[in-house]
């Protein structure tokens, strides 16, 4: 299989997960929102909550090519590059959502307190997933990763089992991160103080991982064939039929990510992968990829971009409304609530892929 070939694949996987990853967190409007692009409400599974699972899957893709390289660089020079970008991507995270930094208050421009700054969130979770990840496959090789992995996902079912329930009020990601964190510093949207990306929902997270790391590897062992995709393919069935046997006593909850989340997630991962592999890599039909190579080629650059755009959305007013409403209700709602919402989402995420063309048109390609 050839870099070129390889990487392309991934970086088809990559955009589309930005891309839809855009789509579903900038809806113009969140309660007209189609209900396939809204997270599940509580237990269950739509298409949106495949998004971030996907993305950890596909980072730990791309360290199946990378660690390698790492490694050859020595112990210490392996560390520092690992721990050093896992702290880049934490601190981007931690920024964004401190971000715009200001506020006014009664007509003064004042600092917004660090005291009330969101610890956990998405870049975070990859931060901190790419970091233990990389250290577990480093010492304990393959064999290793595949027994911490089975462990994980059992422990984490012991301990929300044994120290809570799976209630949003009463689970034990709750309260670890209540006792270490505090309110203030927790996701509020879903009404009260709770983070769907808590530290210990982290631990299950890493196996998305690990997952993705070894299904990389994998195809670089077995190169592009029919049996490498019907063995991906037949493996993906597998895991979903476990998770859904194991849905019946530990319901697929993304905002907990549970164990069943987990292999859930992993199954379709492993179904879709490899019919991306079958039609750009052994059909060779690779004309309509550019799209999704544009984002996989500056995913992290393109994700800040998304979400920061919108902060500034939210802090603009026109005629004392903000700018994110007012566009809405003044522009997209004319053909729709429903509809309007989604080309809200599609018409922001399309902005940003422009700047992501421009981006890949002058060879700039951010890195960490």
């Amino acid at each position: 299989m050839e870099n070129q070939s390889r990487y392309l694949s991934l970086d088809v996987l990559r955009g589309i997960t930005v891309t839809l990853m855009i789509i579903v967190n900038t809806p113009g409007n969140g309660d007209t929102t189609f209900a396939p692009l809204l997270h599940a409400a509580w237990n269950g599974f739509t298409p949106t909550d495949w998004v971030f699972p996907t993305f950890m899957f596909v980072v730990g893709n791309a360290m199946s090519f990378s660690l390698v390289k790492y490694e050859s660089k020595g112990e210490r020079a392996f560390l520092k590059k690992i721990f050093k970008r896992a702290a880049i991507i934490f601190l981007l995270g931690f920024l964004m959502y401190w971000f715009p930094f200001v506020h006014e208050d009664h007509g003064q421009i004042v600092f917004n307190e660090l005291g009330n700054t969101r610890i956990f969130g998405v870049l975070q979770r990859i931060a901190l997933g790419y970091l233990f990840a990389s250290l577990i496959l480093h010492y304990w090789r393959e064999t290793g990763a595949i027994l911490f992995s089975a462990f994980a996902l059992l422990a984490y079912w012991f301990l929300l089992f044994a120290y809570g329930d799976y209630s949003l009020m009463g689970n034990a990601v709750l309260k670890l991160d209540l006792a270490l964190f505090g309110p203030n510093h927790l996701y509020h949207g879903e009404g009260i103080a709770f983070d769907p990306e808590g530290l210990l929902s982290t631990l299950p997270a890493i196996v998305n991982v690990i997952a993705g790391y070894l299904t990389g590897h994998f195809i670089q062992k077995k190169g592009n064939s029919y049996e490498t995709i019907s063995k991906l393919m037949m493996t993906g069935v597998l895991l979903l039929f476990v998770a859904l046997a194991w849905n019946m006593v530990f319901p697929i909850n993304k905002k907990l990510w549970t164990s069943s989340f987990v292999l859930c997630t992993v199954g379709i991962d492993l179904l879709i992968l490899p019919v991306l592999i079958y039609i750009i890599d052994i059909k060779k039909q690779s004309g309509w990829t550019y799209f999704f190579e544009v984002l996989g080629k500056n995913t992290l650059f393109v994700y800040l971009l998304s979400e920061i755009g919108i902060v500034i959305f939210y802090a603009v007013k026109i005629d004392g409304q903000i700018l994110y409403s007012w566009l809405f209700q003044n522009v997209y709602s004319r053909v729709g609530d429903y509809l309007g919402s989604l080309l809200f989402a599609i018409s922001w995420m399309l902005i940003c892929w422009s700047v992501g063309y421009w981006m890949d048109k002058k060879k700039i390609y951010v890195k960490v």
